[in-house]
């Protein structure tokens, strides 16, 4: 199995279109066109996982935290951080990042967290990315009609909602006379023809044009189709960062941390307590990583409690005039991405009946520890 390809379904997935503005993902170190049959998984490229490869004879290395955030000027082996990547490059590990894309994209980390906690009717916390939609209409004779139409449900077009592989077909007559050069699929030089056509129209973001537009080109029979794409004013396919719902069973402000400790198998947690606190725990907003930019847009949705990652000190004070409770978990709880994922990864291998095997590393990068 080549790289290029567990990418490509991994960008499927989670596609890097999503990424917030500045942010490093994709391919960090090596390359994507080779064969891999050894896939880990892990939050951070630090040495210890880098040596935990190493022996793994791992292939290639998917990660949440792009290892180069900040370019480097130096790459030497005396320095623990660029050594680092020259025993991947020395070892042919390839590193491929997602980070805030894994953050923003529907059953991602936001979500999973979510589902860990209980936290029920979600909604994104901040609208991060609004995708106008846009139609395809293809002329086909009737008897290529079906694989058409397969051939563009497979590229992504024709999902609505909680529908797949929608799509509307008119019958018609197409009329055609091939001249010069021509090579036509059906009829002969210089003769006039008419064929029984299916017109088959369908949506899909605009994100993925090329590819539907190449994958209708692909199963097309014709050597000049017939074909329109158009800009549709439908309302867009919206996309945001965190997420906000609420508990199935209100809590206490006590019971809730304690929740949350147990889910996430804390030691301890940095709480900010509310100067007019609130009796009981319904709302939940979320963001993983370091998201306390984000505490206004909790409060905006009426959040009784916001959970996010290094809170900065002076942020703290303001957030505790709010009377929302703030809860730092720390940027570690982000590791959960290790397992969900890895059930991802063997889920398409059983779809698509993959030659790999994956593993979630069991280094723990978390730097801090409670006494």
């Amino acid at each position: 199995m080549k790289a290029n390809r567990f990418i490509e379904r991994f960008t499927e997935y989670c596609p890097e279109w999503l990424v917030e503005t500045g942010d490093p993902v994709g391919l960090h170190i090596g390359t994507l066109n080779k064969d891999i049959q050894r896939v880990m998984m892990s939050l951070d490229v630090r040495p210890a996982v880098v040596a935990e490869a190493i022996e793994k004879k791992i292939d290639l290395l998917i990660v949440k935290h792009p290892p180069i955030f900040r370019p480097i000027d130096r790459l030497t082996t005396d320095d623990f951080q660029t050594k680092m990547y020259a025993d991947l490059l020395k070892n042919d590990i390839a590193v491929y990042a997602a980070h805030t894309n894994m953050d923003i994209v529907p059953n991602g980390l936001n979500d999973w967290f979510c589902e860990l906690l209980g936290v029920e009717n979600t909604t994104y916390l901040v609208e991060s990315h609004s995708i106008s939609m846009k139609k395809l209409a293809v002329y086909v004779p009737m008897d290529y009609s079906k694989m058409m139409r397969a051939a563009l449900a497979n590229a992504g077009a024709g999902k609505q909602g909680n529908y797949e592989a929608t799509s509307y077909t008119l019958s018609g007559t197409g009329r055609f006379t091939p001249v010069g050069d021509a090579n036509p699929t059906i009829g002969d030089l210089n003769q006039p023809e008419q064929v029984q056509e299916s017109k088959i129209e369908v949506i899909f973001p605009a994100t993925i044009e090329k590819k539907v537009v190449t994958a209708m080109l692909e199963a097309h029979p014709y050597e000049e189709p017939a074909y329109d794409v158009y800009q549709l004013d439908n309302s867009p396919i919206k996309y945001g960062i965190g997420r906000v719902g609420d508990l199935a069973k209100p809590l206490t402000t006590e019971e809730f941390i304690q929740h949350v400790k147990q889910a996430f198998n804390l030691e301890g947690l940095r709480v900010v307590y509310p100067k007019r606190a609130k009796d009981m725990i319904r709302r939940v907003a979320i963001c993983g990583g370091s998201a306390e930019k984000f505490y206004k847009d909790a409060l905006r949705q009426q959040a009784d409690v916001y959970i996010t990652g290094d809170v900065y000190y002076h942020t703290a004070h303001d957030m505790q005039e709010t009377g929302m409770l703030v809860l730092d978990p720390g940027h570690y709880i982000e590791a959960l991405c290790k397992e969900k994922m890895v059930e991802l990864f063997n889920q398409w291998k059983d779809e698509e009946d993959w030659d790999v095997s994956f593993f979630i590393s069991e280094v723990s990068t978390n730097p801090f520890s409670f006494k």
